[in-house]
């Protein structure tokens, strides 16, 4: 599982009832300030489609499982702790927060979208959800500018002596954000600026600051507690503001994703996550039927409860990933007989000799050729790969 997925967003907004959703661990939840004091990390998964089907096969996943074709692939999912405003400046559990925060390669900041908890975390009422949104993105953006701040001191210092680049000195600053010095100079000169900070004002260096945060932990905002109809208004409103169309909103129920796996778990029904419906095997009490029947309405409105949805926009829209199948030509087993056993997923853009680093580095240092195993084409090392494709690798290793 090489993709991490960040959980975050500020206390009590029900962050840790979407990791147990989506992981169905057990963590601690609770309507008060940092209930999650350490990170939990939990296995949740993003579904594709299988591509044994189209070879009239039916596959044996060594990790993940299979459900009518689609194929759940296992991530890494970090409900990271508590933050509040002011965590870049070592408040709250700063610098931790922080800290957890950066392993993570996109983040889902779940906001309580009723208004029913304050900025610390606290029950009110007619809360905006919008401050939640911006306090967590100002709080990023004001991390990324104080080491940004640090890498055009350094840039300073050095160049008094020798000729040194802005874009290294800054990318040995951030590395920790896993950026490169070219796509630091991509990001600076698409915002029109000079490769000077001199000639940068403070208005400039925040908008240089941001772009990276952009680039490098890319996010979107899981609309949770949608059940209820002030969020339902201010969803509405939201999605309609113009400052905001950066941001993905996925509507969610992390109450109702729970609800349905547990009584899956129990046979009183059968749901696969990320379904738009589910049926029912058993008769169930007058007040199950009724929470039932309302969990029913919430899916018909909005297409599922929005955590599967949330992991897969995260993993695929923002991180841009795709899923690749090692498979052979001369059959889709293994050298046990399993089919297909397993699925990667990997950046778009990457190749053959990329995937066959990802199986295994022997396979990539020794990479001789590719095989497209739907097309039966042999294929060369820097030949691009597509979402679902089935590929054996040659190797003299």
């Amino acid at each position: 599982m090489p993709y991490k997925i960040g959980l975050v967003g500020k206390p009590s907004v029900g962050k840790s009832t979407f990791f147990n959703a989506a992981t169905m661990n057990s963590v601690d939840e609770g309507n008060y300030p940092f209930t999650t004091i350490d990170p939990s990390v939990g296995e949740a998964y993003a579904r594709v489609e299988c591509a044994a089907p189209d070879f009239g096969e039916t596959c044996d996943p060594r990790n993940g499982f299979c459900v009518e074709g689609n194929r759940f692939v296992p991530v890494k999912l970090v409900d990271v702790a508590g933050l509040i405003p002011g965590a870049h400046d070592v408040k709250g559990l700063g610098n931790k927060f922080l800290s957890d925060l950066n392993e993570a390669d996109v983040l889902i900041h779940v906001v309580d979208f009723s208004g029913e908890t304050d900025i610390e975390g606290e029950p009110t009422e007619g809360h905006d959800p919008r401050e939640d949104i911006d306090f967590l993105e100002e709080e990023l953006d004001r991390w990324y500018l104080e080491i940004l701040e640090k890498g055009v001191e350094r840039f300073e210092s050095k160049r008094q002596k020798k000729e040194v680049k802005l874009e290294e000195e800054l990318a040995e600053q951030m590395s920790a954000f896993r950026i490169g010095k070219n796509r630091i100079k991509r990001v600076i000169l698409e915002t029109g600026l000079e490769m000077d900070p001199d000639t940068w004002d403070q208005d400039q260096r925040k908008k240089v600051a941001r772009e990276i945060r952009l680039e490098t932990k890319p996010m979107i905002i899981a609309a949770n507690k949608m059940d209820k109809e002030k969020s339902q208004e201010n969803l509405e409103e939201i999605r309609s503001d113009p400052e905001y169309e950066h941001l993905d909103i996925v509507p969610v129920s992390a109450h109702a994703e729970k609800a349905l796996k547990n009584a899956d778990e129990k046979d009183v029904l059968d749901y696969t996550p990320g379904a738009e419906g589910f049926e029912m095997n058993e008769e169930v009490s007058e007040e199950q039927r009724k929470a039932l029947e309302k969990i029913e309405e919430f899916l018909d409105e909005f297409g599922g409860t929005g955590v599967q949805k949330s992991l897969e926009k995260a993993l695929f829209e923002e991180l841009g990933l795709m899923a690749v199948f090692p498979g052979g030509a001369d059959g889709l087993g293994d050298r046990h007989g399993n089919i297909l056993p397993d699925v990667f997923l990997l950046p778009e853009g990457s190749d053959a000799q990329d995937f066959a680093y990802t199986i295994h580095s022997d396979l990539g240092e020794g990479f001789i050729h590719g095989i497209d195993v739907r097309e039966n084409q042999q294929i060369g090392s820097d030949t691009e790969l597509s979402h679902l494709d089935v590929v054996e690798i040659v190797s003299s290793n």
